[in-house]
């Protein structure tokens, strides 16, 4: 059946799963990415009048991050096309402890949209998708602030309760903070993966001076570099982001996953397993 409902991000990390979750429920939502059709383009305009067009309800996610410059802009512009061409609900996902986002929570809360804000903590799979793989894979992780306690949450706790608020017009108007159930450490989750993929990781606390110059060197984009050291200097040490909160449980009726659950679950696919070739 195909749907009204648009996913911005639809190929992304949590966009993907909210389009099975949609699936699953015998929906086919509209795809919102640059390889679509109609395509979707954060930096090109003039792709978004096609891809909201008879668009009803939508979920939005701005990469790669809401804090980054720009967003603000992107996203206000977004709202006001989207209730123009006549979009009931917006569902925008966004980053506990982060002051920018926060700003871009503002815009659409105020726009008179339909909403509901799904505010995240940093996802378990950020140690099988994105930019901690690689020293997983090396067997050689040097991270900067190593015992501050993170309440890592799952992308597919994250998806089922986006695409449930989606759907379900009894959240509008919430913020609904997606954590884990319990705060861990960098070190404890090095420890897990570990343990769970029968692999010897070595742990090394550095400072996020030289976790910035190792990016530099090993030639990550600048504003990759920015984006990272913002998250790790002003995400990771709000007291905000320190705290478990349980709108999963209220919103799916079951207990978020765990680290170890995902590590587990991990484990299966290989994806840890791989050997890097040099």
């Amino acid at each position: 059946m195909k749907s009204n409902i648009l996913v911005i991000g639809g190929t992304g990390k949590t966009g993907r799963r909210v389009v099975e979750q949609l699936q699953n429920k015998g929906i086919e939502p509209r795809i919102g990415s640059r390889n679509a059709s109609p395509s979707f383009d954060w930096d090109n305009k003039n792709t978004w009048v096609d891809a909201l067009n008879g668009i009803e309800k939508m979920y939005v996610t701005y990469y790669p991050d809401l804090a980054v410059p720009g967003a603000k802009e992107a996203i206000e512009s977004l709202t006001h096309l989207a209730i123009e061409l006549g979009v009931k609900k917006m569902v925008l996902l966004s980053g506990k402890g982060e002051t920018e986002a926060e700003a871009c929570e503002k815009i659409v809360m105020d726009s008179g949209i339909n909403y509901t804000i799904v505010r995240a903590s940093w996802f378990n799979q950020n140690w099988s998708e994105s930019f901690f793989l690689d020293p997983i894979l090396s067997g050689e992780v040097a991270l900067p602030m190593s015992d501050v306690l993170i309440p890592f949450v799952d992308a597919n706790d994250i998806a089922e309760v986006a695409a449930t608020v989606l759907l379900d017009d009894t959240y509008n108007s919430e913020i609904i903070e997606v954590t884990g159930p319990e705060l861990i450490t960098f070190k404890d989750v090095v420890n897990i993966i570990s343990r769970t993929s029968n692999r010897k990781l070595n742990f090394y606390d550095i400072t996020l001076e030289q976790y910035i110059n190792g990016m530099k060197q090993i030639q990550i984009p600048n504003d990759v570099v920015w984006l990272i050291e913002y998250l790790f200097s002003h995400v990771l040490t709000n007291p905000k982001n320190q705290l478990v909160v349980n709108d999963i449980e209220r919103v799916l009726g079951r207990k978020a996953k765990t680290f170890l659950e995902y590590a587990q679950e991990t484990v299966e696919t290989g994806i840890w397993n791989q050997v890097e070739v040099h």
